[in-house]
């Protein structure tokens, strides 16, 4: 049975930077301005309730925080508006972001394990503000801050994606949380995004699969009915059978690479592809850090890029855990400082118009490195950070680490499909986990 939880809301405010910032246009990169990201991404945060902050509105504290933060990062007070070449360019008009205002009648700990992905009650810690979502002309930021019953209260946000991804969007935060614990801020924001950008003249060096369409329209995910929702939680103790499964030259790969695998090959028995069907795995992988990339610490651009690994559906299934880990990593190895500019010469190319191939492709990423579970306001940590809905129609799924009401701490995998493929999904996602036919084999 649902919790009846309702949640009050405020109007809308403009919230602009607390003191004059420069106007002025900005270039997009290549990266922030490709056709995949022009839309909004959620991210919440909860907080319990800290005895030693009574007396401090949390609301009140947030939003002030917000405005003295958009003095550091005015960009993101501005508006996308179409630049006299066509293309999108930033107006530092110092607008500003929205900001919601809410109460909820429901305590913090009644929510339970329901905030974990795919949250029922996401519509409502995350207001749908008419006209928050628009990319042109309308302000790039939302943030509702939600108070509970019991002092503990929530924290959501959704950005256009085309000014940050995960990581940029916690730094913005942390300056938040900075500023709200009257703390020295540690990283400065960085624009620079005519480091992300094509040579002259391009030249694309790589094959890049990520982007290569499926011809035959009918057997696109997207053409199915019914889509719903779901996540599955696997525990430390899940992930831990899985990595047995596996030869010891695999035992140092990441959670994220061995439960990527494991649901690569659940998803595909799930949706029963033929055999001979091409299926891919995306990645979702940050080139910030890469050798010689020089990406700044504070760049708050895009720094994502998609490779991908690729298989036959039928070889996929058939073969042990380790061959779908070993594509996984080999597609995550190619991303080096060639790599990235390849796609961005290959973006320059199409003009940006390109988009990830979504036949029977699973796109997965994982959030919780982001650092959403690190931003502390002055009321410690969360007790969770990261998407409140995680998977994405038709195909991606946004990781992210929980703690759920047993005390198992374990990562959520969000997941996207028919009704009859998510029974499906569950049934043989565990079924690799814990059969014995998946013991060490030699690729």
């Amino acid at each position: 049975m649902a919790l009846p939880l309702s949640v009050n809301r405020k109007e809308a405010q403009l919230i602009r930077p607390a003191e004059p910032t420069p106007h002025e246009l900005k270039q997009l990169s290549q990266l922030d301005d490709q056709k995949d990201l022009y839309f909004h991404f959620p991210m919440v945060m909860y907080y319990k309730n800290n005895p030693l902050m009574e007396g401090t509105d949390p609301v009140a504290k947030i939003k002030e925080a917000v405005s003295d933060a958009l003095i550091y990062y005015y960009p993101l007070a501005g508006r996308l508006v179409e630049g006299s070449n066509g293309k999108v360019v930033l107006d530092c008009s110092g607008q500003g972001i929205l900001f919601v205002e809410a109460e909820a009648n429901v305590t913090l700990q009644m929510l339970g394990d329901s905030i974990q992905p795919p949250c029922p009650y996401a519509g409502e810690i995350l207001s749908g503000v008419n006209e928050s979502q628009k990319i042109l002309n309308f302000p790039l930021m939302l943030i509702q801050v939600t108070r509970f019953t019991c002092g503990g209260f929530a924290v959501a946000v959704r950005l256009n994606h085309m000014m940050a991804d995960s990581v940029g969007l916690v730094y913005f935060l942390e300056c938040v949380a900075a500023i709200a614990r009257r703390v020295t801020l540690t990283v400065l924001p960085v624009w620079c995004r005519e480091l992300v950008q094509s040579r002259n003249p391009p030249k694309v060096s790589f094959v890049h699969r990520e982007y290569e369409e499926d011809p035959d329209e009918a057997t696109k995910l997207m053409h199915c009915q019914n889509i719903i929702r779901q996540s599955v939680f696997l525990s430390i103790k899940d992930i831990k059978a899985l990595r047995n499964h596996l030869p010891p030259y695999f035992q140092k790969s990441s959670m994220f690479e061995i439960v990527t695998a494991c649901a690569w090959i659940a998803r595909t028995l799930a949706l029963e592809i033929d055999p001979n069907e091409i299926v891919k795995l995306i990645c979702v992988v940050s080139a910030r850090g890469k050798d010689q990339f020089n990406l700044p610490d504070g760049y708050y651009g895009n720094a994502l890029v998609f490779p991908a690994a690729i298989s036959k559906a039928g070889v996929l299934c058939q073969s042990p855990l380790g061959y779908a880990l070993q594509l996984i990593q080999k597609a995550k190895a190619q991303v080096s400082e060639e790599y990235v500019r390849s796609v961005l010469d290959l973006l320059a190319y199409n003009k940006g118009q390109l988009s990830i191939d979504n036949s029977w492709n699973f796109v997965a990423s994982d959030t919780s490195r982001a650092g959403f579970t690190e931003v502390d306001f002055g009321w410690g940590k969360p007790i969770y950070g990261g998407p409140p809905v995680g998977a994405i129609p038709f195909y991606t799924s946004a990781y992210a680490r929980f703690k759920n009401s047993k005390g198992e701490v374990g990562m959520v995998v969000p997941m996207c499909l028919p009704p009859q493929a998510m029974i499906r999904f569950r049934e043989e996602l565990f079924k690799i986990i814990h059969s014995p036919q998946m013991s060490p084999s030699m690729l």
